[in-house]
């Protein structure tokens, strides 16, 4: 008995000694994978914590991943540069500041005389004024652009994008309508509105200092992105042409309908959300009397 005891006591020794040995083992694993975690993760850290509420956080983080790339925005913004350097390199013009009459006889420039070439309501985007003009839209849709894209991928992204890009043209065909049109900045606002809107409903959860942060980087680069849009709408010189400006206020009222709904989305399915069909029927209803009106009422015709 007393030799059936001592093996007894060994066994409990020795499960014991296992049980506090895997825990450690355990603990060197996770201390290995911690140091590595925070240089593959803290890109997707930060971008969760400017783009998402404290709730989402978690999940984002749980299936933060980079596949695919936010290959949309990074695409759109080389085409956009390569179409600029185009007429800035090949067909040169007399100043790269302001607008040249020679880019409005561009074939993707929107003009009132040509609407009925459809692919200008979408196209005009590639074409910027100078400068200042596409640096500035580049800056803004790359520095918000791919965080949001990793956050909510291409798709959606690209959903806000371009339905901004077609609220500016149709904007400008009814409230500018004798105007041409060129640069991205419709699709930049659509995601700037949605991105605002998310920042003002979710003001505490994304954590109040840097909420205030960003409202007044959002509104020092609306104003004096629009101040430049102003300028070349009524300032512009007498052998310029003005340029119609509608499209950054329609494209920010398209990402505050249609933009905010599908970036506060993140963790839910879009389609099955009533918010997102609400916004499309009013952006369908608005495309339907732009087209009405560009068609029987429009003062170009």
């Amino acid at each position: 008995m007393a030799a059936a005891h001592e093996m007894l006591e060994s066994v409990n020794l020795n499960m014991e000694r296992d049980g506090k040995e895997e825990p450690e083992e355990e603990k060197m694993r996770g201390d290995g994978e911690d140091k590595d975690v925070p240089r593959s993760r803290k890109v997707h850290r930060i971008v969760s914590n400017w783009m998402l509420p404290e709730p989402a956080r978690r999940t984002y983080m749980e299936r933060a991943n980079c596949f695919p790339p936010p290959l949309f925005i990074i695409l759109i913004s080389l085409a956009e540069l390569a179409v600029f350097i185009y007429y800035a390199v090949w067909k040169p013009q007399k100043q790269w500041i302001t607008l040249d009459m020679r880019i409005l006889e561009s074939p993707l420039t929107y003009c009132p005389k040509k609407r009925e070439e459809a692919w200008r309501f979408i196209s005009y985007m590639l074409v910027h004024a100078g400068v200042q003009h596409i640096v500035g839209n580049l800056f803004m849709q790359l520095a918000l652009g791919i965080p949001l894209e990793m956050v909510h991928k291409g798709l959606r992204v690209g959903l806000v994008y371009l339905a901004g890009v077609l609220a500016g043209s149709l904007a400008s065909s009814i409230f500018d309508p004798l105007k041409c049109l060129v640069g991205a900045s419709g699709g930049v606002y659509a995601l700037m509105g949605g991105y605002f809107m998310n920042v003002i409903v979710h003001f505490r959860e994304m954590i109040p200092a840097f909420g205030i942060v960003r409202l007044l980087i959002i509104i020092l680069i609306v104003a004096s992105d629009m101040g430049f849009a102003l300028y070349r709408r009524f300032f512009v010189p007498e052998n310029g042409s003005p340029v119609s400006f509608a499209a950054h206020i329609a494209g920010g009222f398209a990402g505050m309908s249609i933009g905010y709904t599908v970036f506060s989305c993140f963790d839910k399915t879009l389609l099955k959300d009533p918010r997102f069909w609400i916004a499309i029927a009013g952006y369908v209803a608005c495309l339907l009397f732009a087209v009405f009106f560009n068609i029987f009422l429009s003062p170009a015709n």
